[in-house]
């Protein structure tokens, strides 16, 4: 998904790495609450942006949360779409965009090369379609891992199911790098339905609640599906991790240390007021955090929702021109060849937006042909 609004923002980022020292005769961190709340973990704090500014190995984050109405018979919106700039619509005109699409609102068919999207649907559903012929319908909690690799073309809209009631959308789409060797991968996704994401309920000393969805990484003894097998999130020392945390009025949690050389950011983008350590931030900004330190969290009066990015830096060049990601200039010039030649396959579908059957159910068609169906 990588309208080029969001691809020329991403060409402005840089992927510098930051990368604690660590001292093997410091003392072990401190991990009681009084201590823990007197700690400065807080590298910096900063306004969030569009998109969300991330650290190595990610390279990009935006959530999208669209208030769409009811939908169509072609599971469009049922509005007048006039004022609209079709094919270019971000400006959120009554609560709700369509991006690039001009029926069914979405991303239609683009394409990528050199590094993976993670698209974590909260509400709502995303229909996919790729240049392998490849197919899928999902939302309401799953996640899709995609490994772009060498090379896919695939386009993701938001149908509109719903005829007599509203369709909220809400995700989050996250750009995760590749190293070098694994640039060129075989393209693959994986469906992680979201019956199959471990989820943890954590009570503070007061019984207030604090849920912990795990996409990457663990908590504990709580793994989530495995991701694609080249990505970076699949070596245990890469040290990635992407939550979701959901405070309750007031609740307390402490985060785990991260290994140290890991880079870990906190996005608040819902709620109030966040003490993090001894720091108090406004919501809608991004937490830095120290490396190798546990990071205790208070929240202000209202409920607050955050996503975690962590995961030690790959460390090489970036090199982005619009959806290819590569390390050289001259990898990138090769890419947008390749697609010329190629097409990374062509394009098997008879739209540039194709969506499923209104009452298809969340399903996964590889290219394979092999079908995998949410529980």
């Amino acid at each position: 998904m990588s309208p080029m609004d969001r691809r020329t923002a991403l060409g402005a980022l840089a992927a510098t790495p930051v990368v604690a020292a660590c001292d093997p005769a410091a003392p072990p961190p401190r991990t009681d609450e009084a201590a823990l709340a007197a700690e400065d973990v807080v590298r910096d704090a900063a306004p969030l942006g569009f998109p969300w500014e991330t650290l190595d190995p990610f390279l990009f984050c935006v959530h999208h949360d669209d208030a769409y109405p009811a939908g169509n018979e072609r599971m469009g919106p049922a509005a007048s779409l006039s004022g609209r700039a079709i094919g270019r619509d971000f400006a959120g005109k009554d609560g709700w965009r369509m991006y690039h699409g001009d029926v069914v609102p979405g991303f239609p068919q683009h394409p990528h090369r050199g590094f993976e999207t993670v698209t974590v649907v909260r509400r709502g559903l995303v229909d996919h379609a790729d240049s392998l012929g490849a197919a899928a319908r999902y939302g309401r909690g799953d996640v899709q891992w995609l490994t772009a690799g060498g090379g896919i073309v695939h386009a993701e809209m938001f149908p509109l199911v719903e005829k007599d009631g509203p369709n909220p959308l809400e995700l989050f789409q996250i750009w995760l790098n590749l190293p070098r060797a694994d640039k060129l991968a075989e393209p693959r996704f994986v469906m992680m339905w979201g019956d199959t994401i471990p989820r943890q309920i954590a009570r503070d000393a007061a019984g207030r609640t604090t849920e912990i969805t795990i996409i990457a990484g663990r908590l504990g003894e709580l793994r989530p599906p495995a991701p694609p097998p080249r990505s970076w999130a699949a070596r245990a020392a890469s040290d990635v991790a992407i939550w979701t945390l959901k405070m309750a009025p007031g609740a307390r949690f402490t985060l785990p240390a991260a290994s140290p050389g890991t880079n870990r950011a906190l996005y608040f983008f819902r709620g109030a007021e966040l003490r993090v350590g001894a720091r108090r931030v406004p919501a809608a900004h991004r937490i830095t955090l120290r490396d190798g330190a546990a990071a205790l969290l208070e929240n202000g009066p209202d409920e607050a929702e955050l996503l975690l990015l962590q995961g030690k830096p790959i460390g090489e060049p970036v090199a982005q021109q619009g959806p290819f990601v590569m390390t050289s200039m001259a990898e990138v010039q090769q890419a947008f060849l390749d697609y010329r030649r190629t097409g990374f396959g062509g394009w098997p579908w008879p739209s540039d937006g194709p969506v499923h059957g209104r009452a298809e159910g969340r399903f996964a068609r590889y290219p394979d042909g092999r079908i995998d169906k949410a529980g």
